[in-house]
């Protein structure tokens, strides 16, 4: 986790951004996962968009997930991170930029993704965070060339796979087994 920790120095009279991190709907351990979450979301977001000032991480559970998916997204599923961008950065009088927004988290899917790619829930959860986090910012993943720099930018994050990259060779070996099971019934 320490090469996770890493930030690089950041301007003078850079303020750390404020994380809050709401862990009641989270289920077993949340709390503690919220705590290291929130660090490591402080760094990353001073490394990447230092303009924001805030940022709220919500760990939930499975049904909850589902239900913010379909209510915003149209889609009836569970799934393991959604980020809920507020906007571009704007500076109001005071000085003080607009919050980055709020990533949503479904803390069992990363327990089960965690056995099933055999890394500590610890790092699954730190790479939702980074690819919650890159969204947020303005990244995306649905062309070629956009999806290339957003790989990069979580591997740079975490010092390993992140989950684009990770989640396509799941699906390229799913698909491969599928395809064997199908050709074996012939």
């Amino acid at each position: 986790m320490k090469q996770l920790l890493r930030a690089r120095p950041l301007l003078r009279n850079a303020r750390p951004p404020q994380v809050f991190v709401e862990t009641s709907r989270g289920g077993r351990g949340a709390e503690a996962h919220g705590r290291r979450l929130a660090a490591l979301a402080r760094t990353w977001l001073m490394q990447l968009a230092p303009q924001y000032d805030e940022l709220s991480v919500v760990l939930v559970r499975d049904r909850e997930i589902r239900r913010l998916k379909r209510i915003h997204f149209g889609i009836d599923e569970a799934t393991d991170v959604l980020s809920f961008p507020l906007g571009k950065p704007v500076v109001s009088d005071g000085g003080v930029p607009t919050p980055a927004g709020d990533i949503v988290i479904s803390l069992p899917t990363a327990r089960r993704q965690a056995r099933l790619h055999a890394t500590t829930l610890e790092r699954e959860l730190a790479r939702y965070l980074a690819h919650g986090l890159l969204h947020l910012i303005g990244h995306d993943h649905t062309q070629r060339n956009a999806a290339t720099r957003m790989i990069r930018l979580e591997q740079r994050l975490l010092g390993e796979v992140g989950l684009i990259r990770r989640t396509a060779a799941t699906q390229r070996t799913e698909l491969r087994r599928a395809l064997k099971k199908k050709t074996a019934k012939l």
